[in-house]
């Protein structure tokens, strides 16, 4: 049994995943604003938080029930996600606040907040994106979100080698299109080629034994360019 954080669990991948390693046995605290989808679900494995990770002192909440509750953590899935699909010349400093605010600094800020609870062998997973990858083809439209994603990817990589004499793993999942809310309120004539219980199923057996494989990797989890 591993005790395992997902952030961005009231819909979409995150859901699935939650349920997931619930279903598998594993300890899982939830978080997302929105706990309502988990908490009907009433899973005993599974403990919500609602929690805003663009907001530092709500994230206090999760280092207050780690340090309460489990004193350790297996798995981080850096998984919440904010996406704004508008044209470059119509993106404002406030939207490209708004989205690095989730898809980066929230990820920095939680994974630092983690490090104390982090031990010889856990895995911190971060999700990315395909359009966060160097020269694949990318959504116009996206140009606050993909280069959010790209940068987690640095930071990943920066992180496992300040972190390797600890053997704390850090790697990174950049997913292609996967049908999920998220995509279809961005773009919702685009069908996906993947459910997002597909993809969770593929990101639940990283996350448990990716470790032992890679440190400091991105994965390009897609069979098309996107």
């Amino acid at each position: 049994m591993k005790h395992i954080i997902i952030t961005g669990t009231s819909r979409g991948i995150g859901f699935e995943l939650a349920k997931l390693f619930a279903e598998k046995g594993h300890k899982v605290l939830a978080i997302s604003r929105n706990v309502k989808p988990l908490t009907d679900i009433n899973h005993p494995n599974i403990t919500t938080l609602s929690v805003d990770v663009s907001q530092n002192n709500d994230l206090k909440k999760v280092t207050e029930f780690v340090e309460n509750n489990w004193k350790k953590v297996d798995i981080l899935i850096n998984n919440a996600g904010k996406l704004i699909n508008k044209p470059f010349t119509a993106l404002t400093t406030e939207d490209f606040l708004e989205v690095y605010k989730v898809n980066v600094f929230g990820v920095a800020e939680l994974t630092k907040n983690m490090i104390p609870f982090l031990q010889k062998g856990s895995h911190v997973v971060t999700i990315s994106s395909m359009g966060g990858i160097q020269g694949s083809m990318k959504f116009p439209g996206l140009a606050a979100y993909s280069s959010a994603k790209g940068a987690v990817i640095t930071l990943s990589e920066l992180l496992a080698e300040e972190y390797k004499e600890q053997q704390i793993a850090f790697n990174v999942l950049a997913i292609g299109a996967v049908q999920t809310e998220m995509l279809a309120e961005a773009f919702p004539d685009y069908k996906a080629p993947l459910s997002a219980s597909e993809m969770a199923e593929y990101m639940y057996e990283f996350a448990i034994n990716g470790n032992k494989f890679y440190n400091g990797k991105v994965l390009q989890v897609s069979s098309s360019t996107p």
